[in-house]
């Protein structure tokens, strides 16, 4: 059995592919989804990996949550924070339950989920977290307040984690994904998706895969010296 992987989010789009490339690599999977109860299932019977079911913007379901994957599967070494939402509209329409419900999932839900792993981290003296932030994040969105703060924020606490747990053997990275052809950006309008590629140098979108192989190099003993660094996956279409 390989380390204990925990990925949020991990059984649709950019996630799925993520644990089943943390699985291909050898370590031990764990998924966690918000709803959808039916497509969870489908990724566990296909896959076999074994997926949960919590709210990672809630802190005592994610400290429950952790502990049940930790009962039985083993500690959780590594943590890979993708799960997400939006919730758009231009600033002069959005909502306060916009902006908190965006922000609860993808700023605080990464709280909630790392500082429930992060003494074990310690104890152990390893860890890796990952945290999949967003092109937005970096740029900055039209109608997108909300989730770019949200991203943007998620590099902050990388680069604060890395500090805080570099002498306990712990890694913090991001990972910040262009345009990916997941069925949300595929359920768009074919002449908006022509727009997006035409943004993008590369000239297509980017692929699930490549932004879980990001990952799975992270994780990796490999990456050891690699810390609150931000990889910019998004095919030449923004540099920092």
């Amino acid at each position: 059995m390989g380390r204990i992987a925990l990925v949020t989010g991990g059984s649709r789009g950019i996630g799925a592919a993520i644990s089943m490339g943390l699985k291909e690599a050898g370590y031990t999977v764990a998924a966690t989804y918000a709803g959808n109860d039916e497509a969870a299932a489908a990724f566990t019977a296909e896959t076999g990996i074994k997926t949960y079911k919590w709210n990672v913007a809630d802190y005592d379901e994610c400290a429950a949550g952790i502990a049940r994957v930790e009962a039985d599967l083993g500690p959780v070494e590594i943590l890979v924070n993708n799960a997400g939402i939006t919730r758009d509209a231009p600033f002069h329409r959005m909502t306060p339950q916009q902006w908190h419900e965006v922000i609860d999932t993808n700023l605080t839900g990464v709280f909630n989920m790392t500082h429930n792993v992060w003494g074990g981290m310690r104890e152990r003296k390893f860890g890796r977290v990952v945290i999949i932030s967003s092109i937005n994040g970096q740029k900055g969105q039209f109608a997108q307040v909300n989730y770019a703060a949200s991203k943007a924020g998620d590099l902050g606490i990388v680069k604060s984690l890395a500090q805080e747990g570099a002498r306990a053997g712990i890694t913090a990275n991001a990972i910040c994904p262009g345009y990916v052809a997941t069925d949300m950006v595929m359920a768009v309008p074919e002449k908006v998706r022509e727009s997006i590629i035409a943004q993008i140098p590369t000239g297509r979108l980017g692929e699930p895969e490549e932004i879980a192989r990001c990952v799975t190099f992270l994780v990796s003993d490999d990456a050891g010296f690699i810390n609150g660094s931000t990889i910019s996956a998004n095919g030449a279409q923004f540099f920092v």
